[in-house]
């Protein structure tokens, strides 16, 4: 009898830790932290819902929930200035970095870029429309305040192809509109679609006609040497909304939705 139970015993405990096993939840995906810079509209930035609350929109946003649901994994979103998101990712703050940027050398020395999802218009400069007449090439602009946000490319060409302008270099987008709106600056240079929409939203402004060359396709940037083997996942998600016509439906919301952006 001893024996006997000793054998139901056993058969009981097995039973139950197989019991145990079944009810085990199972294991979730970390979520995806994608870092962005919510202040460029048409491609990030901030709206209020319907209840009230801040909501990420844009193009770049609607990207990055797409690669989180093709992984299957939930997104959070962290916005900080342009300068810093490249930091943050090397410090492991950050899975991945979408605020249309472009895949330059220098970057390239602290991140790995994905394939491209989007070529924006040319970059463009942002002036006041009562002095439009005043700019007619890049040389007019010698002696005089230029911006463009920290960190930028858009910062390089003041620098670079701007003879004689003073660069005003700001974190913020918004803060570099208000600049130029109170005459502290004489134009701030932007993305194509990024001035075209501060443009439309603001009577005062104007895009010049002086040309500031090609635009640089954007790309999803990842911690250099893509520990997390993130990056073949991600150009399959751009591969399929680049072909499928999702990339445009994204476009034509975020212009919807870019004149209610908070500033």
């Amino acid at each position: 009898m001893k024996k006997i139970l000793c054998i139901v015993l056993v058969v009981l405990m097995v039973l139950s830790l197989g019991a145990c096993g079944k009810d085990k939840a199972p294991e979730t995906k970390p979520a995806l932290v994608y870092a962005t810079s919510a202040d460029y509209p048409p491609f990030e930035f901030i709206v209020i819902d319907e209840a009230g609350n801040q909501q990420y929109a844009g193009i770049d946003v609607s990207l990055a929930k797409k690669i989180a649901e093709d992984m299957g994994r939930e997104l959070k979103v962290v916005n900080m200035n342009f300068d810093s998101l490249m930091a943050a990712m090397q410090k492991g703050e950050a899975d991945i970095v979408i605020a249309a940027i472009e895949d330059t050398p220098d970057r390239r020395v602290a991140a790995d870029f994905s394939d491209a999802y989007y070529t924006d218009y040319p970059p463009m400069i942002l002036v006041k429309k009562a002095n439009t007449a005043n700019f007619a090439s890049l040389e007019d602009f010698d002696g005089l305040s230029v911006g463009a946000q920290t960190g930028t490319t858009k910062a390089d060409i003041v620098t670079d192809q701007m003879p004689g302008a003073n660069l005003v270099a700001l974190t913020s987008v918004t803060d570099l509109v208000n600049e130029l709106v109170y005459d502290k600056c004489a134009a701030i240079v932007l993305d194509g679609a990024v001035a075209m929409q501060y443009a439309a939203s603001n009577e005062d402004l104007v895009v010049s006609e002086v040309s500031l060359g090609a635009a640089a396709p954007y790309c999803v940037a990842v911690e250099k040497g893509d520990p997390d083997g993130l990056l073949e996942s991600i150009n399959k998600t751009i591969a399929a909304v680049t072909t499928d016509g999702t990339i445009e439906k994204w476009i034509e919301e975020a212009d919807a939705l870019a004149s209610q952006a908070v500033e």
